[in-house]
């Protein structure tokens, strides 16, 4: 077989050495003379004629020989055409597992080079003079009790009219029950320190008879909500009669001698409704948080045009995707804003499935409905006050670090921290240091441990909130037991996922680090050596 095929091969290259087209001719006629060149290629043109024919010959042979073994062989081919793809596959997996695996010891390094590119500073480093901090804490103070109260007790009373107005405005067998609301926030907290005024307030609203909500969270041991919906729920609008529990006269026929002792006649003229008047989303018993912001809007806006001739100020609707976001201005130039939430209460607790956050730029989708956790949050403070020494700082380091954050934000705009990061991060402190420790003449350490902490958290891409998951947390404030002994709620996952916005957020901190000690004394009202300043309430 050998032998043949050197003899193609000899065939082949022969042919290919004799073609007229392999070389160049700058002549194409033969001059008469040649006849005796013309003679020995024909010679040759016989011999490769003959040898093409003895060829064919063996090769002929030698397929009717291979047509015998052809079989086995073919077996044999299979096998071992399958272990070199096996091979092959594996020696490919390996490779892509070790780029993987580098990729992943590199990731950290790219983390560092972050730190490292934004110039990076230590909180420990931060030059910060007692005196004037000390002189900024005590504005701050000032300012927060002696304006926030009145700007609470005025949102308080105008809230409770609109409110009663609102209900006036709708129908009471057929609307949404609107209840009373609640304050939370920084001015409901008592560290609030930016103007404009800002004031949170959420409105907890339930379905009219014969309806009831159902719950289901993401922690719950059957839920199927998606694992990047962590922290939120569905909710589902049910009428009595469609669980075990319920009563039984909406779904069933008892005749006409049946009477239902919890319920009226007139109760079933409005059991039959569309998803469109219960709020749901199109063809689903769910609630939609689109169709709630949608009636509350319409419905705060009635409420006002009822009651607005007996004020002498402006109200304005701020945002027209979020419900109650409100601006009222007087006529002497002052603005306070509102933010009326409406929510839903689970079931007999303090947390609540909230339509949207004020200082969310985006949303869950529906029928999603992130859990609010403010009201523990503000009994948290409130359990910590009556531990901490009097004029304890734990406030003015919030205060502070609002403060710088805001200012920052003004200079170079927008990132991924917000005020409920830091909070989060003072509220995780408290938990970890014993009451002494936060003492009004240790404000500066407090400060730069609550810094410290930020900065780790960024580092890490890690910052737990710090209800969910958290055994810490003092059993006094109740917190339902499938919340505490839920996962972790990274509050962080959006800079794992998303690069960019890590380093924006990253270079942001950091400036703000390093503009802190400018920014702390150009806006202290008084320095050491009576020399004045900017007005804090001004630059507030």
């Amino acid at each position: 077989m050998q032998g043949s095929i050197a003899r193609v091969c000899m065939v082949v290259a022969a042919a290919i050495l004799n073609h007229p087209l392999l070389f160049p001719q700058e002549n194409t006629t033969l001059p008469d003379q040649d006849e005796e060149l013309m003679a020995r290629m024909r010679e040759h043109e016989e011999r490769l004629q003959m040898e093409q024919a003895k060829l064919e010959k063996e090769l002929s042979q030698l397929d009717s020989k291979q047509e015998e073994t052809r079989s086995e062989e073919g077996y044999s081919w299979y096998f071992w055409s399958a272990v070199s793809f096996v091979i092959f596959f594996t020696i490919e997996m390996c490779r892509v597992d070790s780029a993987d695996i580098e990729r992943h010891r590199q990731q950290p390094v790219d983390d560092e080079d972050i730190f490292s590119e934004s110039g990076s500073v230590s909180p420990n480093t931060m030059v910060l003079d007692k005196d004037i901090l000390s002189n900024f804490c005590d504005k701050c103070t000032y300012t927060s009790a002696h304006e926030n109260w009145r700007v609470k007790e005025f949102v308080e009373g105008f809230t409770d009219d609109l409110l009663e107005s609102l209900r006036s405005v709708c129908d009471r067998e057929a609307d949404m029950e609107v209840g009373d609301f609640v304050g939370i926030g920084s001015m409901f907290e008592s560290w609030k320190v930016c103007k404009p005024l800002m004031c949170d307030l959420i409105v907890p609203f339930s379905p009219p008879d014969p309806f009831s909500f159902q719950f289901n969270l993401w922690c719950s041991p059957s839920s199927d909500i998606p694992p990047d919906m962590q922290g939120c729920g569905v909710i589902k609008v049910n009428r009595f009669g469609e669980n075990e529990g319920g009563c039984l006269c909406g779904s069933a026929n008892l005749g006409e001698d049946m009477l239902c002792l919890l319920h009226s006649r007139n109760d079933a003229l409005v059991v039959d409704r569309s998803p469109d008047e219960l709020l749901c989303s199109k063809n689903t018993p769910y609630l939609a948080k689109d169709q709630v912001m949608k009636w509350f809007q319409i419905s705060v806006t009635k409420a006002w045009g009822l009651i607005s001739h007996k004020y002498d100020f402006e109200v304005t609707f701020r945002n027209l995707d979020a419900a109650g976001a409100l601006k009222i201005r007087f006529r002497s130039g002052k603005v306070i804003v509102m933010n009326i939430i409406p929510v839903v209460q689970l079931e007999d607790t303090d947390a609540y499935f909230v339509s949207h956050f004020p200082s969310d730029c985006g949303s869950s989708p529906d029928p999603y409905w992130p859990l609010s956790f403010a009201v523990y949050e503000r009994n948290l403070l409130k359990h910590f006050a009556k531990r901490l020494p009097q004029n304890s700082c734990h406030l003015h380091c919030l205060q502070v670090v609002t403060f710088l954050h805001r200012k920052q934000t003004g200079l170079t705009g927008k990132s991924a921290l917000t005020n409920y990061h830091l909070k989060t991060a003072l509220l995780h402190l408290l938990l970890s240091k014993r009451p002494s420790a936060w003492a009004i003449e240790s404000v500066e350490r407090r400060l730069r441990d609550v810094l410290s902490f930020m900065q780790r958290s960024l580092q890490e891409k890690r910052l737990h909130h710090i209800l969910v998951g958290n055994n810490k947390v003092p059993h006094e404030l109740q917190v339902p037991e499938i919340i505490r002994e839920a996962e972790p709620i990274n509050l962080f996952r959006s800079l794992v996922l998303q690069r960019d916005l890590y380093a924006a957020t990253v270079r942001h901190f950091q400036e703000m680090l390093r503009n802190s000690t400018v920014l702390i004394q150009e806006y202290t009202p008084l320095l050491s050596n009576g020399g004045i300043h900017h007005s804090l309430d001004e630059s507030l």
